[in-house]
């Protein structure tokens, strides 16, 4: 007698060929309409599942966890940060997490050099005034940005992404700085050419543009708060693709607002999808709906992820990706 399918739970709409291999090996249930899961919603499908698919929009906390039932098991993210799943009490109740590191590596540090050029060279602005129709000839003086060779850069979290973005960025002919909580090995930074800061505040404050690549942790929680963010220049630029909780979107907005800074790019925002109105207002600002690891590629590859997670659980082994607590 064949051995009983995993009952699987995904909690928003996948790419269709991750749907289709799901549906071959597990007992998949799949979300239709694609819409965020209500908080009962979670609640009961963390009851009837023997492993639950959640992405970085399911808030899985320690009294959601509580109320799961004995079934679950496994909670397979879609995505590679967890700063959404109270990994620790997860692990307390016996459920495993994974997640799918590693994928999106490129493609996020691709939309970091896309915004910095964006927000440097203002391409909003240029593009805003062509649909507009409003473009009434070249100009000597007309929408001056500024050039990103010799430039210096610095990563704020020199990890895969960070890696990635300073390869990008010695392409173009910039400066690549980092601070990172762990130094780099010798050989990695001359491959990168990259200079090591000790003092994030030393750093940041020489920076002509800063590029935040690390996770949110306890620790990074508004790690650029009002007071690093007044160590910056005022001719200087900021650009998160990683996690909005890491700068202080309150202080980031007025020291744009009072010309303390020249200009920022975001693809993520501290309060998920509520975007401070006030950064829309201003034309130095950039704001993507969190785009970063927006490619076919990427979330298919993602799904294959989860896929490779969920079937080696369902064989008995140690899912390849999966987070252990204190390892974040």
């Amino acid at each position: 007698m064949p051995a009983q399918r995993l009952s699987v739970v995904v909690t928003r709409r996948l790419p269709e060929p991750v749907e289709t291999r799901m549906k071959e090996l597990f007992d998949v249930e799949l979300r239709d309409p694609d819409t965020r899961m209500s908080r009962e919603e979670l609640t009961q499908a963390m009851r009837r599942a023997d492993v639950l698919v959640p992405c970085v929009t399911d808030q899985i906390d320690a009294a959601l966890i509580g109320q799961a039932g004995d079934k679950l098991k496994l909670i397979a993210n879609y995505g590679a940060g967890v700063d959404h799943i109270d990994v620790a009490t997860a692990r307390q109740r016996g459920i495993l997490v994974s997640n799918t590191p590693g994928v999106v590596t490129e493609d996020t540090a691709d939309m970091t050099l896309a915004l910095i050029m964006a927000v440097t060279r203002r391409i909003p602005e240029g593009l805003a005034v062509m649909q507009a129709g409003d473009w009434e000839g070249w100009a000597p003086t007309a929408f001056l940005g500024g050039r990103l060779g010799g430039k210096r850069l610095g990563i704020l979290g020199m990890g895969r992404i960070g890696q990635a973005v300073a390869r990008r960025a010695r392409a173009f002919g910039m400066q690549v700085h980092y601070n990172n909580r762990k130094r780099l090995r010798p050989d990695v930074e001359a491959e990168l050419d990259a200079t090591w800061w000790e003092s994030l505040d030393q750093m940041v404050s020489r920076m002509d543009i800063l590029s935040i690549n690390c996770p949110h942790t306890p620790s990074t929680y508004h790690l650029m708060n009002a007071r690093r963010l007044k160590l910056m220049k005022p001719t200087a630029v900021i650009v998160n693709t990683s996690r909005g909780e890491v700068i202080d979107e309150n202080a980031l907005t007025r020291g744009l607002r009072a010309g303390e800074l020249a200009g920022a790019g975001l693809d993520v925002f501290e309060h998920g999808h509520e975007v401070n109105p006030r950064l829309r207002e201003l034309p130095n600002v950039v704001l993507l709906p969190h785009m970063g690891s927006a490619t076919r590629e990427g979330r298919i590859e993602m799904g294959e992820k989860v896929i490779l997670n969920i079937k080696t659980f369902a064989d008995g082994h140690r899912p390849p990706d999966q987070v252990v607590p204190g390892q974040l």
